[in-house]
């Protein structure tokens, strides 16, 4: 089954919850960007969250988050929007792997804590929504909710994990946010930490095959959880020939003539998906002419 996202109440729509499977989708991303294991779990976190974020806009409506800590695998970029699609990426794929004491990789060190993760919205209005908070941990899940606490003021639970195969594929991913209305009671906060602290981790859950809505009611009871929408998500980039060529445009006639004295051709390459653009002399002579 291609990887999904579902949206859902509980506890008497006390509670806001988002589950999503993405596996396919961070494997795609580690294929174009040839990560290796930390920078596959870093950016895997971060889309996970990101598209689950998404979900949470309406139409057009569409999201940036940067997040840099200092660490080695350098600035985290991730696009996402309310259909599902995401695309990022991370300045050091092959940033190298250290385990923690745990024997696990030391997310925390690649990232860094000396930072701020901040997300930009463009919701339609003059200007976009920018909320930004200092890093807190380096692990991705816990940043996300003191995003969510300190800069939508939104209590909320994030999940995200990947597992990684010996040969560097994506065996899992996915992750959960859970959100407590301003109603919520004091015994169903109650219910949902003690499920949270006793649950398994969610890379493991997603490991073993469970789906999105198993995840939520793992942590919010089976007979509470009412799934409102299901919809896919996956990798998806906004570029194309016809941008880059528009892009080429947009620096002029005399650029463009410098590029043909110069080189005669020319490439470009997106950094979300890695695709390249090649333009003959003969491509230039013709984006020249429509430049003049």
């Amino acid at each position: 089954m291609k990887d999904y996202l579902i949206k859902a109440i509980a506890h008497n729509k006390q509670v806001r919850a988002y589950a999503a499977i993405t596996t396919e989708t961070i494997e795609e991303a580690r294929r174009r960007h040839d990560t290796l294991a930390v920078a596959s779990v870093v950016l895997g976190r971060s889309m996970t969250a990101g598209v689950i974020l998404g979900a949470m806009l309406k139409g057009e409506e569409k999201l940036t988050i940067k997040m840099n800590g200092g660490g080695p695998i350098g600035t985290i970029l991730v696009d996402a929007n309310a259909k599902g699609e995401v695309r990022g990426y991370v300045s050091n794929p092959h940033a190298y792997s250290v385990e923690n004491q745990q024997g696990l990789l030391d997310i925390k060190s690649a990232v860094g804590t000396n930072g701020v993760l901040s997300v930009t919205k463009d919701i339609g209005l003059y200007h976009p929504f920018i909320g930004q908070v200092p890093i807190a941990s380096g692990e991705i899940g816990e940043d996300f909710a003191s995003y969510l606490l300190h800069s939508e003021q939104v209590t909320s639970s994030v999940g995200v994990g990947v597992l990684v195969n010996p040969d560097f594929t994506i065996q899992a991913a996915g992750g959960f946010i859970i959100q407590l209305m301003p109603n919520t009671e004091e015994e169903t906060i109650r219910f949902i930490e003690e499920r949270l602290r006793t649950m398994p981790s969610i890379s493991s859950m997603i490991g073993q095959g469970i789906t999105p809505k198993q995840i939520l009611q793992q942590i919010l009871g089976e007979e509470n959880v009412s799934v409102l929408e299901t919809m896919t998500v996956g990798f998806q980039c906004e570029c194309s020939r016809e941008r880059i060529s528009n892009a080429i445009l947009s620096i002029g006639s005399k650029e463009i003539q410098d590029m043909i004295d110069t080189d005669g051709k020319a490439e470009a390459q997106c950094h979300f998906c890695n695709e390249s653009y090649y333009y003959s002399k003969e491509d230039l002579e013709r984006l020249l002419k429509v430049s003049i």
